[in-house]
């Protein structure tokens, strides 16, 4: 795949902009990454419809809520393996969405990328912060590893953040 100058790769991963030719392969990856929702009683045509009305929700609310997120396939040999949607906003980078297809999952792709997020905040001293659903440890051990801290914490979820390391000034 061509790349652009949006695109950047990230160890042999290549987190590219999302197009809307990406739009099947997200919806399916939002599915994989919902299997609480599998849980529902009721026909299976019933519970895609609720699956699909979430992602729905999920991109409504990411546009209302954050309008200049950023939305990006993350591909491995040219195949797509996951998806990232970040928001840079005036003081932070937000990580608002971050999956991966089962096959790829537990191979390190997550720290992967996020490490490249750190990267891009660190050369702008900005923290990165997220919100991990009570209902995801796993997520929130690969957060924590990663450097991230509890700022906030509800019954449903925390917000994370890490900072850049601070670096002396020479005068």
């Amino acid at each position: 795949m061509k790349s652009n100058k949006h695109s950047g790769s990230v160890g042999d991963l290549l987190v590219r902009p999302a197009v809307e030719a990406d739009a099947l392969f997200l919806q399916t990856l939002y599915h994989s990454a919902r299997p609480d929702l599998q849980w529902i009683d009721g026909e299976q045509e019933f519970v895609e419809q609720v699956i699909n009305q979430q992602h729905h929700v999920q991109e409504q609310g990411i546009g209302n809520g954050f309008p200049g997120a950023m939305h990006y396939v993350v591909e491995k040999l040219g195949t797509c393996i996951g998806a990232l949607v970040t928001d840079f906003g005036p003081n932070e980078i937000r990580v608002l969405y971050l999956a991966f297809i089962p096959a790829a999952r537990g191979q390190g792709h997550g720290r992967t990328v996020l490490q490249g997020v750190q990267q891009a905040a660190e050369q702008v001293r900005c923290p990165v912060s997220t919100v991990v659903w009570a209902n995801n440890p796993h997520a929130r051990q690969h957060y924590l590893a990663l450097g991230f801290q509890v700022e906030e914490r509800d019954v449903a979820a925390e917000r994370l953040v890490w900072y850049p390391q601070r670096r002396a000034i020479v005068v």
